[in-house]
């Protein structure tokens, strides 16, 4: 993979690779920059309940992020068989706390706990993921305040490319309430025509091959490859499987799609960072807001 990606790059500038890493070091010091020159300091907290290692790791790489802009930060560790009154109680504890701006809760939780019933007790202003029914009801309305963050994320990457959404057909594989449903609805809001497929529609290509930009979020891999896509496609691509050997790849059969377009995210190094800098990105608004 990685040949192939430096082939891409020296070769030709079509496909040019959309690498989340440099969109979200480019936000991390436009968020730097601003709360130096405010002098606010955006507090969040994070909740993991269990020792799941991919939730040990992905909290670090949120704490460290904050270290890096500047903000507050603080963890909150539960016991894996701890009860849904107790991380009740917990983030009652965080919805009154003054330094606090931004609330996340690592998913998945365990069995014992209603996610929706843990969602919903965080309340909408310190909601950085943006998954409280109250956020989701003002992105449907068209008034978005804390929407969630791998679908802004890919917002932002497609505006930092200089990929314009007005009067394009787009296409979202996946229809999840985090990434499928607000990512089409943020791209309505930017003016495309938004097509959602998922497992139940017929024939995927009959949509795919007409898009202009394709977002594919369903955790399959090869869902879409080189056959269902047109030239000068952008593809963004949100999957992430994990192959023997640990080696991670997307949805899309890179190989086949890459040659097809005019954009492209690779796996890893695309989507990825994007969604910690949005975190930051809602933490900070939070904090604005919350500071009126």
């Amino acid at each position: 993979m990685t040949e192939t990606l430096t082939q891409l790059n020296e070769t030709s500038q079509t496909p040019k690779l959309m690498l989340g890493k440099e969109v979200a070091a480019s936000i991390e010091a436009e968020l730097s920059a601003e709360i130096q020159a405010t002098g606010l300091r955006p507090g969040l907290a994070v909740v993991l309940v269990g020792d799941d290692p991919a939730s040990q790791i992905y909290v670090s790489h949120k704490q460290k992020a904050c270290e890096r802009v500047g903000f507050y930060s603080e963890k909150i560790l539960l016991p894996q068989d701890a009860t849904q009154q107790q991380l009740l109680d917990v983030l009652a504890g965080l919805n009154e706390k003054p330094e606090i701006h931004g609330i996340l809760v690592q998913m998945p939780l365990p069995a014992q706990i209603d996610s929706e019933a843990v969602l919903e007790a965080i309340r909408p202003d310190k909601d950085v993921d943006g998954f409280h029914p109250v956020n989701g009801g003002h992105l449907l309305s068209g008034h978005p305040r804390l929407t969630p963050c791998t679908p802004s994320g890919i917002i932002k990457m497609l505006d930092y490319y200089g990929y314009d959404l007005k009067g394009k057909n787009a296409v979202v594989i996946g229809r999840s309430n985090i990434v499928g449903k607000p990512m089409a609805l943020l791209m309505l809001q930017r003016h495309a025509s938004v097509s959602i497929l998922h497992s139940r529609t017929a024939d995927l290509g009959l949509y795919t091959r007409e898009a202009d930009v394709i977002v594919v979020a369903v955790g399959v891999r090869n869902v879409l490859t080189g056959e269902m896509v047109k030239p000068g496609a952008v593809v963004i691509d949100v999957g992430m499987n994990r192959l023997e050997g640990k080696k991670v790849v997307g949805d899309v059969d890179f190989e086949s799609v890459a040659p097809k377009c005019s954009l492209i995210t690779p796996v890893p190094g695309g989507v990825g960072p994007m969604t910690i800098a949005m975190l930051l990105n809602n933490t900070l608004q939070a904090c604005k807001a919350l500071n009126a």
